[in-house]
């Protein structure tokens, strides 16, 4: 490689890492920007739910087949890219396969191996294709996928195959000029790799200059198209690469099914049955007590673990598919939830590129998800326990169902009733407290 091509690939290389640190940034500043929320308890368990739930992808192996489908694709991939660390290296300092200088078999093995994974990912990629496109399962023919999410998932799907397409070719080429003795190419002498061999009589009839042609073709393609995959990872649903491991991390622990009560609610109705207890009314020219917030009506409200959830999320709908409300046919969709919920932080997170700071636009989560999307929640929990990595749109749909109740006493009629009858009568009933126990004189 010529110093003109080692220039050209430093610029590349240097590029592709400054947008994608760039463009994270951007995204950890949106996650910011939620409430403040200490989830640094319980180290050891925290870890143990990292290595099972993201590594381990446990979640995942309810479903064993897809499981491990999912598994060839992830393992693969990332053992793959290992090699890109030898690209990186042979296209700075303008070498050729650097590591066959060390140890020929060794190298040797490990290319084989990543050719085993490489074929296994192709393999994977195309039965997720057909599953995704063909098989018509009911969680990839939702509406919520309509547009740019469900080409995303294809795209990625997609250049995945390229990218394992033009390894194998690489290698096919390599090995068939290595075989030729031609130019520096004679010098690396690794010997044929497992799977790619089964290109050489197709390379053969290809004159050693073109060969040359492909071989570099494939290589620059191959570490441009990884260096543009990093760059699409942060815009795409397949960020959960990487956000699935601090999202495990940071998982709730508390038990299944328990709703964060509110301090602030449990104060006021602790003054209503109390009053003694309320504090005095400010003397005049004191300032008045600062009036609590209740539930979420905007990203703001919700907290950064929350917004981390959002864009963890994999669009993959086994929380729509688990959800009750969904599956009676009701709007509500857990999965649309945690897309909304991201969408309106990407949406505020351009409004600060834009303004230095956030200037108000106007709209709030109301404008993303829908009354009727959040009244159908049966808060059963189903979308939490079936998520792979512990998403909790349950808790947005809460926050903002607390919102619309006591900040904006947004409530179906029925309710009214209800509630009433609970702030006069301290119960549902429409019943005097002295009279609870009339009922037992009557028997």
């Amino acid at each position: 490689m010529d110093a003109l091509q080692q220039i050209l690939f430093a610029l590349i290389a240097i590029t592709a890492i400054v947008l994608f640190a760039k463009r994270v940034g951007q995204i950890r500043r949106n996650i910011l920007l939620g409430r403040d929320e200490d989830l640094s308890d319980n180290r050891g368990l925290r870890w143990k739910n990292m290595l099972l739930l993201a590594f381990g992808q446990k979640k995942m192996f309810r479903n064993p087949l897809v499981a491990v489908i999912h598994l060839v694709i992830y393992v693969g991939f990332v053992i793959i890219n290992i090699e890109v660390l030898e690209i990186a290296l042979d296209g700075i300092l303008g070498t050729h396969r650097l590591f066959s200088r060390l140890s020929t078999p060794l190298y040797l093995l490990l290319i084989d191996g990543f050719e085993v994974l490489a074929l296994g990912v192709l393999a994977a990629c195309v039965i997720f294709l057909v599953r995704r496109n063909m098989l018509r399962l009911r969680r990839f023919l939702s509406h919520d996928l309509d547009g740019w999410p469900r080409s995303d998932a294809n795209y990625i799907l997609i250049t995945e195959i390229i990218l394992m397409l033009l390894f194998l070719t690489m290698n096919g080429a390599d090995t068939v000029l290595q075989a030729r003795h031609y130019g520096h190419y004679g010098s690396a002498m690794t010997g044929d790799f497992l799977v790619s061999r089964a290109l050489h009589p197709l390379l053969s009839g290809f004159s050693s200059p073109a060969l040359v042609g492909l071989e570099r073709t494939c290589w620059w393609l191959h570490i441009i198209g990884i260096f543009a995959f990093l760059n699409y990872l942060p815009f795409s649903k397949h960020l959960h690469i990487i956000f699935a491991f601090p999202n495990a991390y940071y998982a709730r622990l508390q038990p299944e099914g328990k709703l964060k009560n509110m301090p602030a609610i449990q104060q006021e109705v602790l003054y209503a049955v109390q009053p003694e207890l309320a504090p005095p009314a400010p003397a005049a020219g004191e300032e008045a007590p600062v009036v609590p917030k209740f539930g979420a009506k905007d990203v703001f409200d919700l907290s950064w673990r929350n917004l981390l959830d959002s864009y963890s999320c994999t669009e993959c709908g086994r929380c729509s598919a688990a959800c009750p409300a969904n599956l009676t046919g009701k709007l509500l969709s857990p999965r649309k939830i945690m897309m909304s919920t991201r969408d309106r932080l990407e949406e505020v997170g351009r409004n600060i590129n834009e303004n230095g700071s956030f200037k108000d636009d106007g709209k709030n989560l109301l404008d993303y998800i829908s009354v009727e999307e959040l009244r159908a929640c049966t808060t059963c929990n189903a979308c939490v326990e079936e998520c792979p990595v512990s998403i909790s749109p349950l808790e947005i749909i809460v926050e903002m169902r607390r919102a619309l109740v006591m900040e904006d006493s947004n409530v179906p009629a029925e309710w009214t009733g209800l509630f009433s009858n609970i702030e006069n009568n301290f119960a549902p009933w429409k019943f005097s407290p002295d009279d609870r126990d009339k009922w037992s004189s009557e028997v």
